[in-house]
């Protein structure tokens, strides 16, 4: 069984950066990724996936990536269910992701290497999940 994806496309808002009661660092954000083809209209559709990336990489993005900025994101497909404060039961789908690469220009030339090494994420683990994700507490 094989369960990967790889996903270039651009941030649609900040990263948002936060810690499970363990102190684990979480973040997430969404890319936009257009499609490899045209609607009838002739214009390219584009999907909003939501990726989540734990540890050491997940300070990197929030130091490192902003909205707008070109990302590649190689990760598995996790769907995951809960139940909304108003008693609806969601599934949500995401990409956890094992590495990211910064493909936008840092600000200020120079290469993102020269400031911090990306370090590869740890394999996903859920054993923090629960800790981090409430009913209303998302990571997203």
């Amino acid at each position: 069984m094989l369960n990967r994806i790889v996903l270039i496309g651009r941030l649609t808002r900040d990263p948002e950066l936060r810690y499970t009661q363990s102190g684990v660092p979480v973040a997430s954000f969404a890319l936009a990724v257009d499609r490899n083809f045209k609607n009838a209209q002739g214009e390219r559709e584009t999907d909003f996936i939501n990726i989540v990336v734990w540890r050491q990489q997940a300070e990197n993005c929030a130091q490192y990536l902003s909205k707008g900025k070109l990302a590649a994101v190689d990760g598995s497909l996790q769907l995951r269910s809960y139940t909304g404060n108003d008693g609806v039961k969601r599934t949500v789908a995401e990409v956890v992701a094992d590495s990211v690469r910064f493909l936008s220009p840092k600000e200020g030339g120079g290469s993102y290497a020269q400031s911090a090494p990306l370090k590869e994420a740890a394999p996903y683990d859920n054993e923090h999940e629960e800790e981090m994700l409430g009913n209303d507490d998302l990571p997203f």
